[in-house]
């Protein structure tokens, strides 16, 4: 155990004493797990006071790394719309600790399959329009411009530079730009909504007699309506086949007309936005699996690179002002991938 994990136990086991939550001294904390960003979680087992054996997770949130002020003020207002987020039961925004509410070890990644994937997307996508109508006092940051490019610039500098050394000549360059500017376009033209940012499989739990359970909200900005119906629709960690991916997101569409948060628009539309939506975020993902392993030595990520490339060759397949960029990709960056991880051949079924 680690001296940050014996600070957080110490104070996890005051607070669930002096709570009255615990009746007696609390068992040592457990890992949960590590995730992309610096937070671990950890679970602490106790006996409340009418003998009943509960858990909680203890969250190391290093302040200098983290905003916990964020997470909470989402988690509160994200609650008080009925989205089932955890509870904050306690925090220590100097050390940067929290006890949460514990919804268990089973993602939604971990049971989806054909059985019962149109019912658990169903009502991922009914959760996930509650959250977009979430009303942030004060204001949550802008998915902006610059904080657009900024993304998908992991891509170009994490992804073609770091992991496969490319050196890109002036007109690469120049396309790179270009694409990135009609991606940036298309985001900043949809309906505005409080956006998740990070909305998919492995976020999302599924919790023994409750509604989904949502997590990893803290970065959440007000940003582009499709965004996370993207991410989880086009989920970097599983993927669907394409027809039923455009019905849940067409039923989605409709869902959120129904909404009257701003005026209907028709299919075609829609699917160019989703499809330039996903497009952008997941050069970013490709970017950042790609840093994770470089600066944090997380190299179980490149395993999906594969699949998110794919998505970005399918996504912008059907539109002429990708067409360059595609045959960038195609002739340039899969040739380079494939030299650098020759393993995701097999996966590379949209690229090759």
């Amino acid at each position: 155990m680690d001296v940050r994990q014996q600070q957080l136990m110490e104070w996890a086991h005051q607070q669930l004493l002096e709570s009255g939550l615990a009746e007696q001294q609390p068992e040592p904390l457990t890992t949960v797990s590590g995730d992309a960003s610096f937070r671990r979680y950890f679970r602490c087992a106790f006996q409340s006071p009418n003998g009943q054996a509960t858990t909680v997770i203890a969250v190391d949130a290093p302040p200098e790394k983290e905003d916990n002020h964020s997470f909470i003020r989402v988690a509160e207002t994200l609650g008080n719309r009925g989205v089932n987020v955890p509870q904050v039961l306690a925090k220590d925004y100097d050390q940067g600790f929290m006890l949460l509410s514990d919804f268990g070890d089973v993602l939604l990644r971990d049971v989806l399959d054909e059985t019962c994937c149109d019912k658990l997307y169903t009502q991922a996508l009914y959760d996930l329009l509650r959250l977009q109508k979430a009303d942030f006092t004060p204001e949550l940051p802008r998915y902006d411009s610059a904080l657009l490019q900024r993304e998908m610039m992991l891509f170009q500098d994490w992804f073609l530079g770091e992991h496969l050394g490319l050196a890109l000549n002036e007109d690469e360059l120049a396309l790179l730009s270009e694409t990135f500017a009609l991606l940036e376009a298309s985001a900043l033209e949809q309906p505005m909504v409080t956006v998740h940012r990070d909305y998919h499989s492995r976020n999302i739990m599924h919790v023994k007699d409750q509604p989904l359970g949502i997590i990893d909200f803290q970065d959440a900005v007000f940003g582009p309506f499709t965004y996370d119906a993207v991410s989880l629709l086009r989920d970097c960690y599983i993927n669907w086949p394409e027809e039923k991916v455009r019905a849940w997101a067409l039923d989605f569409k409709n869902h959120f007309d129904q909404q009257e948060l701003c005026e209907a628009v028709p299919a075609s539309q829609f699917f160019y936005w989703f499809d330039l939506m996903g497009t952008q975020r997941h050069l970013k993902a490709i970017g950042i699996f790609s840093r994770l392993n470089y600066r944090d030595g997380k190299s179980g990520y490149l395993k999906d690179i594969p699949r998110t490339l794919n998505y970005v060759l399918n996504e912008i397949e059907p539109y002429a002002a990708f067409e360059k960029f595609r045959g960038f990709l195609r002739e340039r960056v899969v040739p380079a991938f494939l030299e650098k991880q020759p393993e995701a051949r097999a996966h590379l079924n949209g690229a090759l």
